[in-house]
């Protein structure tokens, strides 16, 4: 077996997921092969994930494609680009129906293996606060991060997440778009 394999039967969520508004069951989404050269670092799973089983099958699905400026045949390319959330499931809902932050188990048991395994990449995506934080050891804002995305070198572009949520972030960032999106699709190109 893989360890792709080995996440892909995970269960050690199973009773903390049947405990929220959603009572649904684990269902990790394995999205990488040990050839890519690019990482997107992702939060954790929505529900359309949940039920599509592939990564970012959603409007910020559509709206990360068009930052980096490819297809979805190059985007699902698992041998040239790996999507690993920090938690490989849906962590489902909260009683107020906002997203429950993915599991830090999940970070704790498979991360460190999977980048032991993705030894070929040479650029990371870290998208949103928490895969920001794992990946790029920092304790500064989103913002900040971001803002600061030259500081963290060529192997290394943090992004917000591409949620319709994070819209009023764009429209108050616009060097976002201006400065680092072209220089993001660069990178990307040079890389496929």
């Amino acid at each position: 077996m893989t360890l792709a394999d080995d996440i892909s039967a995970c269960r050690l969520c199973t009773a903390q997921f049947r405990a929220t508004r959603t009572a649904h069951e684990p269902r990790p989404v394995v999205w990488f092969r040990p050839s890519a050269r690019i990482l997107i670092a992702g939060q954790a799973p929505g529900a359309r994930v949940h039920e599509s089983g592939r990564p970012f099958t959603d409007p910020s699905g559509d709206r990360l494609r068009d930052w980096l400026g490819i297809d979805e045949a190059v985007f699902y390319d698992r041998d040239r680009i790996a999507i690993v959330p920090m938690g490989f499931c849906f962590p489902g809902y909260d009683d107020k129906g906002s997203d429950i932050p993915p599991p830090k188990l999940c970070r704790e048991t498979w991360h460190d293996r999977v980048m032991e395994e993705l030894a070929e990449v040479e650029l990371i995506l870290p998208v949103g606060l928490h895969a920001i934080r794992y990946h790029l050891r920092v304790k500064t804002s989103l913002t900040e991060t971001v803002r600061n995305w030259r500081s963290h070198g060529a192997r290394h572009f943090p992004l917000p997440h591409p949620s319709w949520r994070n819209t009023a972030w764009l429209k108050k960032n616009p060097w976002f778009e201006a400065e680092l999106l072209p220089e993001l699709r660069a990178r990307v190109k040079e890389l496929l």
